[in-house]
């Protein structure tokens, strides 16, 4: 590589914001998973502020643990998934970890990778992520791969894998698509360019943005708005609306009316209906799946 392409992509990669981890050492717990609400949201939080919660092997594996203890806890209804620090919800792979590793590393660490974001994928809880600051390469991958992203003001995505030489393996290619059109998501993987927040609710891809600092009580209220809701109602939508997706109408209908019934047989249906005409707040008990 040139000296002149050397520079060129060291300010690429510095216009990002991207800087090299403080040396401190790393946490102890690389992923926080916090319980509020009595208990019925769970707050999971990458925990490597000073690296901009770049993801290592290690954060992937406890991340994993950590998404299949909250499936496993029936209090709880729905999770938020952030980032700690003032900077970054994720930046995707730690590139220092990676720089030296051989295909077999490579190879190890992917498949980890892949395995957390399955698992925010198949989270029978709904799981919301509240991103600030930057969401680069997997750190975007995973704020796409959970039901919806609630953002703050200052929220920056990006896939910039192609300047690091690298095709997008994490999910980009396949579900930036599907929030946005097929040629913007083109572009922005080809070009490696950001969208603040701002753009990005304008084409779709976030929901709601806040101010930085009400971005988790935004964040938590719409999560406890859910919890507030029937497990096994908000657990059909959810199948109903993912399954739906990518299949003919008919279809489509099918997987809507299977989870509708599925409902319907449920105890919560009976509950639900008497609260209604008695004009009381349903009780629903923890969900049992």
């Amino acid at each position: 590589m040139s000296k002149a392409t050397t520079k060129m992509t060291e300010t690429r990669i510095s216009r990002l914001g991207y800087r090299k981890p403080l040396d401190v050492p790393e946490p102890e717990q690389l992923v926080l998973t916090e319980y509020v609400s009595e208990n019925r949201v769970a707050i999971i939080t990458l925990n490597r502020p000073h690296a901009d919660n770049a993801v290592t092997t290690e954060l992937a594996v406890q991340l994993i643990e950590a998404l299949e203890t909250i499936a496993a806890r029936p209090s709880v209804r729905a999770a938020i998934l952030t980032g700690a620090g003032d900077r970054a919800f994720c930046v995707g792979g730690d590139m220092y970890q990676r720089k030296d590793m051989t295909k077999e590393q490579w190879l190890r660490q992917r498949q980890v990778f892949d395995r957390v974001l399955y698992t925010i994928r198949q989270l029978r809880r709904p799981i919301i992520a509240a991103v600030h600051g930057m969401a680069y390469g997997g750190g975007c991958e995973m704020a796409i791969s959970t039901d919806f992203i609630i953002a703050s003001d200052d929220a920056v995505f990006c896939q910039p894998e192609a300047i690091a030489g690298l095709s997008a393996g994490g999910g980009g290619p396949v579900f930036l698509p599907r929030v946005l059109s097929p040629g913007k998501a083109m572009q922005l993987l080809m070009t490696s360019d950001t969208i603040d927040a701002h753009e990005a609710y304008r084409l779709g891809m976030v929901n709601e943005i806040h101010p930085r600092a009400n971005l988790m009580s935004a964040t938590l209220s719409i999560a406890e708005r859910i919890a507030d809701n029937s497990p096994t109602a908000v657990q059909a939508v959810k199948r109903a609306v993912k399954l739906g997706q990518g299949e003919t109408v008919e279809q489509a209908i099918e997987i809507m009316m299977d989870e509708h019934w599925r409902s319907v047989v449920h105890p919560d249906r009976l509950e639900g209906g008497r609260a209604f005409v008695e004009f009381r707040e349903p009780v629903y008990p923890d969900p049992d799946f």
